[in-house]
Formats: structure tokens, C-alpha cells, sequence
């Protein structure tokens, strides 16, 4: 099964210094038929202007995966870590009993950012945090894996939730390939460009609930893709 997900039928605020689409129910947009898919509760495509950001805030009992689309993040949090992170980048964050962090684009150019939250498989988790600064050559044109829950050495990162996070980057006209499993769903977003996944075409930051279904993907421009693989809900 396969369900497109026009990006104009997401969540909007705009805030002047902050632009977010909202996969997901989040702050002021709130739809009760979409919480959440699988354990993927949050999904938000945040563009933050220069001198802006989010000041220090709270989270308990999420995992939280922040992948770098353009522009530079800066993170500080409670545990005394503080990073700047860019294009392709990604930093992750185990809330557990609880921390605290600001992230900040004190950068001359636009912030653009996809900020991930998963339900944890259980509550209490000491907090972490840790940043993977992947080479972009990684992606192109395959799978680079990114974050897991399994423990499989070949994600660097490791959190608390029955996840596999890939991104790929492919050139007009290349095709990738990925099997979701029995048992197993998909959400895709694409976060640049166009391309077609299974004869179904998609537009920047459109989105596709793969359920138990192969995905042949071919790129109608450069494309730039994430894909999160998990335990069917």
C-alpha cells in the first residue's frame, strides 16, 4: 500500500522569523486522524531567518533526529554540548528524563531544517546527544544509512526506536531501489526536487506512507530524499 501526501494538505505556521510544515499534529495545527505514523509522532520542515531560532526549551521521553537541509544549526544544550552543523549534517538527542536546548541559525542565510520525533520503546532513558557530520558523497546516488535502534553497526546512529533512517541523493534520471518489508512500513519525504516513486510523481517536500510495498524511485530533477523504515503500525 502506498498513500501520497500532497505537501500543500500539511500543517502551516508562519511566524515571520520561522516558515514550518507540519507532517504531523504540532503546536496550533491539530488534526486528530493525523498524530502520528508508526513511531513517528513528529515531522516538521522548519526555515529559520538569520539572528533567529529557538531559545532554551525542555523535552523529555523523545528521541529527537534534527537532519541539516541548508544553512548552519546551532545547537547548545543542559549537558554542556554546543555544535554547529550544516548541509547533510545531522545531530540527535535522547530526551529521556530530561534535557534542555536551544537551536539557532546565527548564520547570514536561511535555516532550512527537518526536525524528526520518535516515541522511545520505553520511558527513562539517560539523556544523550551526539552530530554525524556524513560527507555528502555518502548519498549520492545509494542508501546512506543514518540512524537505527537495533544496534546495526553500519548507522552510526543509535536511539531508542524501532527505526531506520536512510538518506540518498540522486541525479535527473537515476533510479534507487528499497524493499519494506513484511511487517515493516516507510514514510518518504522529499526533501528536494522531483521524481516519480512507483509511477506516482512527487514534488519538493511531498511525502509517501509506504506499507508493506517495494519503492522503485527515478528522479525527474536532482533529487534529495530521506526515507524511515519501521515496525508497521
Amino acid at each position: 500500500m502506498i498513500n501520497y501526501l500532497n505537501s500543500k494538505i500539511f500543517g502551516r505556521s508562519k511566524l515571520g522569523w520561522l516558515d514550518s510544515h507540519f507532517h504531523f499534529s504540532f503546536a496550533e495545527y491539530y488534526q486528530p486522524n493525523n498524530i502520528q505514523f508508526g513511531v513517528l509522532r513528529v515531522l516538521n520542515d522548519d526555515l529559520i531567518q538569520p539572528g533567529t531560532g529557538f531559545d532554551t526549551h525542555p523535552h523529555r521521553n523523545m528521541e529527537i533526529i534534527t537532519y541539516i537541509v541548508e544553512g548552519e544549526l546551532t545547537h547548545a544544550d543542559s549537558m554542556g554540548n554546543k555544535e554547529t552543523l550544516s548541509r547533510g549534517q545531522v545531530q540527535y538527542m535522547s530526551a529521556g528524563t530530561g534535557i534542555s536546548h536551544s537551536e539557532h541559525n546565527f548564520g547570514s542565510k536561511s535555516l532550512r531544517l527537518l526536525q524528526m520525533w520518535f516515541l522511545p520503546d520505553r520511558d527513562g532513558y539517560k539523556p544523550n546527544y551526539g552530530d554525524c557530520k556524513f560527507e555528502w558523497s555518502l548519498r549520492e546516488g545509494q542508501w546512506m544509512p543514518v540512524a537505527s535502534g537495533d544496534g546495526d553497526v553500519k548507522f552510526p546512529i543509535q536511539i531508542h526506536a524501532d527505526i531506520h533512517l536512510y538518506a540518498t541523493s540522486l541525479k535527473k534520471d537515476q533510479t534507487i531501489h528499497f524493499e519494506v518489508a513484511e511487517g515493516r512500513q516507510g514514510y518518504l519525504v522529499l526533501i528536494e526536487g522531483e521524481l516519480e516513486a512507483n509511477g506516482c510523481k512527487m514534488s519538493e517536500r511531498d511525502a509517501l506512507e509506504v506499507v508493506e510495498e517495494n519503492l522503485m524511485l527515478q528522479a525527474n530533477t536532482n533529487a534529495h530524499i530521506l526515507l524511515i523504515e519501521m515496525k508497521k503500525s
